[in-house]
Formats: C-alpha cells, sequence, structure tokens
C-alpha cells in the first residue's frame, strides 16, 4: 500500500461526444476497489469518476470540514459519521435509489441505526500478526507486546485510537474508556513498553513482517491478511482480553453537485457481484451479506478478517476525552 498515492481514473472523456459525460468525484482509501471497479461504473452509468486516494481519517477530515472539498462520496470510519452528521456535512441517503442496502448483513449499526447518512462498505479490526520462528507460540494476550525477549522486534500501530485502545483492553478496560484515571494508567502502560517497540507504523509493518524483520506487530486484520498471504508462514490472533473493530463506510456530502450520480454510485457498491470482487482484491471482511457469499471459501471463512468473538467497535468520544487522548498519545511518541 503506497502512502499519500494520489491517481485518477477516467480523466480522457468520450472522444466525439459534444455533452460532457456526468463527473462525480471519490475519495477513498487506497486499495479499497478491485481493478476495474471503477472503470465499469463508468462503462454501465455513462458517468465519468474522479477517484483519488488517502491513508487516514484525518486527512480525509482535513478535506471536507471545509464543507467546500470538491468531493462527492468519502469514506470515513464509522465514529466520525456522527461528527460529520451534527456539523451538517452529510446528505441524507434516499433508500428508493440504493435497493442494494438489501444486501447488507450490517442494517442497524449503533453510529447511524437506520442507514440515515451512511452504508457499510468495509470492515475491519486490529489484532497482532506474528512470525512463529522468532516470537514462538506467543500467548493470546496484549501481553506478548510488552515482553522484554522482543525488544526491538516488534511494532505498534501509528494510530492513537488503535495504540490507546490495545493498552486498555490489556488492562481490561473498555476500548472507549473515557475517565482521565484509566487513560492516564494505559499511558503509563505505553511508555513502559515503548523501549521495546522497534516503530509505531502502519502498513510498512507488513512489509518488515514478511521480510522476516519483525518478530510480531500490532496490525490490522486486512493488512495481516495481505502479509500471510506472502508469507503463508505467518500467524495472527485477537487477544482475550477484546480488541478493536471498526467499519469504514460510504457517505454522500452534502456539498456533492451530482447526488444523483452519488446515489448510483453506492447502489453499484452495494450489489453483490462488485462487493465481491472489491472484497477479493482488498482482502478485506464485507459487511455485504450477498458478496461475502460470493466469495471463493478460503475468503469467505478467514478466521483473521471474521473472527469468532465480536469486538468492540470504536466510539465517537466526548471532545474532553478526545483532546486527554491526542495529548496522550502525543506524549508517548515523544516519551
Amino acid at each position: 500500500m503506497k502512502r499519500r498515492t494520489l491517481f485518477f481514473y477516467g480523466l480522457s472523456g468520450l472522444a466525439g461526444c459534444s455533452r460532457p459525460r456526468p463527473r462525480l468525484y471519490v475519495y477513498n482509501w487506497s486499495d479499497y476497489v478491485a481493478e476495474d471497479t471503477i472503470p465499469n461504473f463508468e462503462r454501465e452509468s455513462g458517468i465519468e469518476v474522479r477517484y483519488s486516494v488517502y491513508e487516514s481519517n484525518e486527512e480525509l477530515l482535513a478535506k471536507v470540514f471545509s464543507g467546500n472539498s470538491g468531493w462527492d462520496v468519502v469514506f470515513p470510519s464509522n465514529y466520525y459519521v456522527p461528527p460529520l452528521r451534527e456539523h451538517g456535512l452529510l446528505l441524507p441517503l434516499d433508500h428508493a435509489r440504493i435497493s442494494n442496502v438489501a444486501n447488507l448483513a450490517l442494517r442497524n449499526p449503533p453510529w447511524d441505526p437506520r442507514l440515515e447518512v451512511s452504508v457499510p462498505y468495509m470492515l475491519g479490526a486490529a489484532g497482532i500478526v506474528y512470525n512463529p520462528s522468532q516470537a514462538g507460540n506467543i500467548g493470546e494476550s496484549w501481553q506478548s507486546l510488552w515482553e522484554p525477549s522482543l525488544k526491538g522486534r516488534i511494532t505498534m500501530l501509528d494510530d492513537p485510537a488503535d495504540t490507546i485502545g490495545a493498552a486498555l483492553k490489556k488492562l481490561s478496560l473498555p476500548l472507549n474508556e473515557t475517565t482521565e484515571a484509566a487513560l492516564l494508567r494505559a499511558q503509563t502502560e505505553l511508555i513502559k513498553q515503548k523501549p521495546l517497540v522497534r516503530a509505531y507504523l502502519n502498513a510498512e509493518a507488513r512489509d518488515q513482517i514478511v521480510a522476516g524483520d519483525l518478530a510480531a506487530a500490532h496490525l490490522w486484520a486486512t493488512t495481516s491478511a495481505q502479509a500471510i498471504e506472502a508469507a503463508p508462514h505467518l500467524r495472527f490472533l485477537y487477544p482475550r482480553e477484546g480488541f478493536a473493530q471498526y467499519a469504514d463506510t460510504a457517505v454522500i456530502l452534502r456539498e456533492s453537485r451530482n447526488p444523483e450520480a452519488a446515489h448510483e454510485f453506492l447502489n453499484y457498491l452495494l450489489r453483490a457481484d462488485v462487493g465481491k470482487d472489491i472484497a477479493e482484491f482488498s482482502k478485506t471482511a464485507t459487511p455485504n451479506a450477498a458478496a461475502r457469499a460470493l466469495l471463493p471459501v478460503e475468503q469467505r471463512d478467514n478466521p483473521v478478517l471474521y473472527p469468532a468473538v465480536p469486538g468492540e467497535y470504536f466510539a465517537t468520544l466526548p471532545a474532553g476525552t478526545q483532546r486527554l487522548r491526542d495529548r496522550i498519545w502525543t506524549e508517548v511518541k515523544s516519551a
């Protein structure tokens, strides 16, 4: 996965046409569509898509909170849907135009119970991927990433919600803990762990553990599945104390200049065959039950992507709690 990669589809236009095609601006996570997803939609719909990618929710929010980003469809993680909605940035969805919402298994999520402004697009979680020849048969606990024997051979996610969450779960505390005392306990755990950690990394950790440079990594399930596909000797576990899970959602921004095309695009993404191709290409868990049924059995029943026991969804936190977490993360990184 290339960081901060920018690319566009459909720049050539329709040669010989006097009227320009409708145009849709889509901003998504990298590697989150199949290679033919956008070209097929353009061909079927006659809509030209300008498609660009980002690598973090923060990067997305920096663009859309202005209310004048130029994008029509974006893909925030579930816990960003409520604040985007509260700030009036999301267009209410017209379910009459997105009949394929019936394909979803997740139709009553806590962040948007009636799917009024968002539809689940992909599911994810975080756990531990490890190399048995280097880490041994590590215990199924977050404590594994605090073991002195692995000093300099582990990485943690460069993501404050995930990594503070891992420390909270190690302490058997809720992922969305809000009390200052509990959060400061998590900070103490992370500062104690820091001398053991080679680096705080996201996708780059996948490449390092595949190359044999790491014994274990705190990593997202999708990225771990990609690592295991490249290096089948690797293993993955969800710690017994619990783990973070999330959904990336598809929303239409209120500023959209082409809401009709945006609804058509969402309905297309929710189609069983399209959702299957995207999930198979990206090695990601899909909330689309009809799409999952079409997947090869080894992906459909992959316990890395579809954990047997559910984790905890990230929730939108009070502003004061979020400021405290931001401060904790800054202090951990600078310790």
